[in-house]
């Protein structure tokens, strides 16, 4: 596993009865693939996880890998209660051909240092896939520190961490620990131009989902050193990814992909649509968007 690159958290598009609507996803994943994605990551928050059914995620890993073709990674995210469902979806994940895990801490439990150190090995240690541990204690409460990331590192297929700390210092002190043992991929759309120029090695986005190019050629920009190119690309981009860091990132982020043509706004329920004022300011910050969209540099 390359963990390097930009790796989209996609959305499961539905259509308005709640199906998933394959047509629109596979029309999603070839935006993706035309700008240059390294990763797919599946079943995130982003893909509204919670509310999937295990043979949806067992479509949902299969139509992609199919359409991929071997030509860049699907990722399975586990996010489960308990350590047998963890490892039990994990092991699905593999047998279903998927070549790398995202990992979340145990949901619905703040555990302590030695049983979320557990928890991760339990997993690593019954599958064969590679690892990107989620580190989200805004979100998500717990978090995975220095000092727990050490333990883990004894597990070969523990390889990254999708840091959403918040604190982009953590990317230096992560370096300095660790090396390059650990991949070091950003997780908060509005920090990663700033965690991509600390150094570190990759994205994994959810603006891209409904811009993928923008997405890709920042990276790409900062990669080649193009910092000033990369920024005034950033700085437009900014008011959209904006739209990530709110609890209602998947009807935001959906929006914008049906306003990019390349995606539904459904949600599945209890989520809901949006109307009113609220669905006016999202809009007019992608219509505002939209209208003076930056022309992209060769790379």
């Amino acid at each position: 596993m390359n963990w390097s690159g930009v790796f989209p958290a996609l959305t499961t598009k539905f259509d308005i009865h709640e199906a998933i609507d394959i047509q629109m996803y596979l029309k999603n994943l070839q935006a993706q693939l035309d700008a240059g994605v390294h990763g797919i990551i599946l079943g995130g928050t982003l893909g509204e996880s919670s509310t999937l059914t295990e043979t949806e995620k067992e479509v949902l890993v299969k139509e992609t890998l199919n359409y991929v073709g071997g030509t860049i990674p699907v990722i399975l995210n586990i996010a489960e209660g308990s350590t047998k469902e963890a490892v039990r979806q994990a092991t699905l994940a593999q047998d279903w051909g998927a070549k790398g895990l995202m990992m979340l801490p145990p949901m619905r439990y703040k555990p302590d240092h030695r049983e979320c150190v557990t928890y991760f090995k339990a997993v690593a240690d019954h599958v064969n896939l590679p690892i990107m541990i989620y580190n989200n204690p805004v979100d998500y409460k717990t978090e995975v520190t220095l000092d727990m990331f050490e333990e883990l590192i004894s597990c070969t297929n523990i390889q990254a961490i999708k840091e959403s700390t918040r604190d982009i210092s953590n990317v230096t002190r992560l370096a300095n620990r660790f090396g390059d043992r650990l991949k070091i991929l950003c997780g908060v759309d509005t920090l990663a131009m700033e965690e991509l120029v600390m150094g570190a090695d990759g994205w994994v986005a959810g603006l891209v989902c409904a811009y993928p190019k923008e997405t890709v050629t920042i990276f790409k920009l900062i990669q080649a050193g193009r910092i000033e190119e990369a920024r005034l690309i950033y700085r437009w981009f900014l008011p959209l990814l904006e739209l990530d860091i709110h609890a209602k990132l998947v009807q935001y982020i959906k929006l914008a992909e049906f306003h990019e043509g390349i995606g539904t706004e459904y949600v599945r329920a209890p989520r809901l649509t949006l109307t009113g004022e609220e669905r006016a300011a999202v809009e007019h910050i992608i219509k505002s968007s939209q209208a003076k969209r930056p022309l992209l540099p060769t790379l």
